[in-house]
């Protein structure tokens, strides 16, 4: 009864995390709550994943990567890829190369959104599409976090969870030899086929890729107009979901805010659903303009700009509502690439998401202070905005040193990098509000759930039942057909759920299976924890969804780079972990 349970739970969560009708941490805690409730996990058992040291490793790694970004250290040396960029191939290897090395060290979804824009903004001086160029960055970014204990969350929960079970927890370069070759083997196979394999979307007018133009007109107000006096926000017009994005007066241009009123012969840019624009010529004293060209939207006033919602900002999750986001920046969010999609409408409700791509406008003053937000990375900005520069190498250094002592076993990991955290908040290179503001909540409640959730399928029987009936499919062909089975089944499941959750799924099974082969649970740990991050088939990797919106992306083109490139590291992983760590 209870294996049926665990299993349909296991089921049950899968399902719900492939379609996100309910948020990971939500389903991880319900979880937790059902397998308390029947019995099968203790309290303690249950909360004990969120107390462990691993837990302390991740959050400080936020804390810390949050304080290098903040500081505009990692911005300095993203910015030595302008001085390199003197061909596509070698702009793409030394791109892949920094992206990469960072990686390793930083959370690879961090280092994936600070290298997007200045990717960007290279790719339009070499005149190269930048959908050649950021699948790279994304698979870099995945590929660097293989190199060491800290390089991906993943590597981390693994770490926690064996030792958890009795086993000797991971050093900090153990994995380092082999995420090397992961690495490098990436690399290579996109510098050899980036061609044949990437896409070459080209950008065009920021009308035709917001679908804007069919929106914009413009609607001058005459005598006898009610809207004369009344505040932009709360006129008719808003009533009607009319989206006032600027206000031509006599000679000059304003973006309204709360304060600004309306009034005779204002000329106003609106954007509006059509049915929304017949109500507006209907009315009487506003007489409707033909539709305004792309070219309008911008002038010697007014700029448009592209921008990446990153981790850690204030808009994921939130709608523009909520944040008050024009009064806040002073921009007009004009239409949002989201995931191979873009909406343009009733955009003011919408929660967004990490990777999405914002089209705004607003004065020059406005965009010059949006590329100094930490809640945002400017599309083709590689400026470096070092206004703290101090701080950010005194934060590289007692990471570094944090890296070191840990290496050498002079102080427990957790200890080293939640004293490096504690110092870049002392020190001011981030505060104590920013550090809880970029940490991934949803993350550590997932990894610390679903550990629990591995002490589940022990408990219940239902990790051995699954070896078993594994073992039985695959024993027959040797171990290393059963190694390959768990690995090749970490990878599928990659795909619905987050890549440090399905290991943590596949994990206990795998090391069950090997106590009744008789052969090193270390062995399968590893290769699942490495299968797990180099899953690149689809875009649902956070790292490849940062990159979709920016590359103009569309599904199959991740297919196409992903699929090759997953096998030929599946091989090496089966190939090089039962060398270097026997069965």
């Amino acid at each position: 009864m209870e294996i049926a349970l665990v299993i349909g739970l296991l089921i049950a969560a899968i399902i719900l995390f492939a379609t996100e009708k309910f948020s990971v941490d939500v389903v991880t805690i319900g979880l937790l709550v059902i397998l308390s409730l029947s019995g099968i996990l203790t309290p303690a058992e249950a909360f004990e994943g969120f107390s462990s040291d691993f837990m302390i490793i991740l959050a400080s790694v936020f804390v810390i990567s949050g304080a290098l970004s903040e500081t505009g250290l990692l911005d300095k040396l993203g910015a030595t890829l302008v001085k390199r960029s003197k061909s596509n191939t070698l702009f793409i290897a030394y791109t892949m190369f920094i992206t990469g090395a960072f990686s390793a060290f930083m959370n690879n979804t961090t280092v994936t959104a600070l290298v997007t824009g200045p990717v960007v903004g290279i790719c339009r001086k070499l005149n190269i599409s930048p959908s050649k160029v950021l699948i790279p960055v994304a698979y870099s970014s995945i590929l660097g976090g293989t190199c060491t204990l800290i390089g991906t969350s993943t590597n981390v929960a693994v770490s926690g969870y064996i030792a958890s079970v009795g086993m000797e927890a991971l050093h900090f370069f153990e994995i380092f030899g082999i995420g090397i070759i992961l690495c490098i083997t990436g690399i290579t196979f996109i510098l050899l086929f980036w061609k044949k394999i990437l896409p070459d979307h080209k950008e065009g007018s920021y009308a035709e890729e917001y679908k804007i133009k069919e929106y914009l007109s413009e609607i001058v107000i005459r005598e006898n107009s009610d809207l004369i006096g009344e505040l932009a926000f709360q006129s008719e017009l808003a009533k009607w979901d009319v989206r006032i994005i600027k206000i031509i007066r006599s000679k000059d241009e304003l973006i309204p805010n709360r304060f600004t009123r309306l009034e005779l012969n204002d000329i106003l840019l609106v954007e509006c659903k059509m049915e929304d624009l017949i109500k507006v010529k209907e009315a009487v004293g506003l007489e409707v303009l033909a539709d305004t060209i792309a070219t309008d939207i911008q002038s010697d006033k007014v700029r448009l700009m592209e921008v990446l919602v990153t981790p850690g900002s204030i808009l994921v999750d939130k709608s523009l509502k909520e944040i008050r986001f024009r009064q806040n920046y002073d921009l007009v969010v004009l239409g949002i690439h989201r995931f191979g999609s873009t909406v343009s409408q009733k955009i003011g409700s919408l929660k967004f998401r990490i990777g999405d791509v914002l089209l705004v406008q607003g004065t020059e003053e406005s965009i010059e202070a949006m590329k100094h937000s930490v809640d945002f990375s400017v599309m083709g900005d590689f400026k470096v905005n070092m206004f703290k520069e101090r701080k950010g190498i005194f934060s590289a250094l007692a990471f570094i040193v944090a890296i070191a002592v840990a290496s050498f076993q002079l102080v427990p990991l957790s200890i080293a990098f939640l004293t490096a955290a504690l110092l870049t908040v002392v020190v001011g290179a981030i505060s104590v509000e920013r550090a809880y503001e970029i940490m991934n909540w949803k993350l550590l409640i997932l990894i610390g759930g679903m550990s629990a959730f591995g002490t589940a399928m022990h408990n219940s029987g239902a990790s051995e039942f699954l070896a078993v009936n594994i073992i039985a499919l695959l024993g027959d062909f040797g171990v290393r057909y059963v190694l390959a089975g768990f690995v090749i089944l970490v990878i599928l499941l990659t795909q619905p759920m987050s890549n440090a959750a399905a290991a943590l799924v596949v994990l206990p099974v795998a090391i069950e299976a090997a106590q009744i082969l008789n052969t090193d649970p270390r062995t399968f740990a590893i290769a699942i924890m490495l299968g797990a991050s180099v899953s690149l088939i689809t875009p649902f990797e956070p790292s490849c969804i940062l990159v979709y919106g920016p590359g103009r992306y569309r599904f199959i083109d991740f297919i196409k780079a992903g699929v090759p490139l997953t096998i030929i590291l599946l091989l090496i992983i089966l190939l090089l972990v039962p060398i270097i760590w026997p069965l």
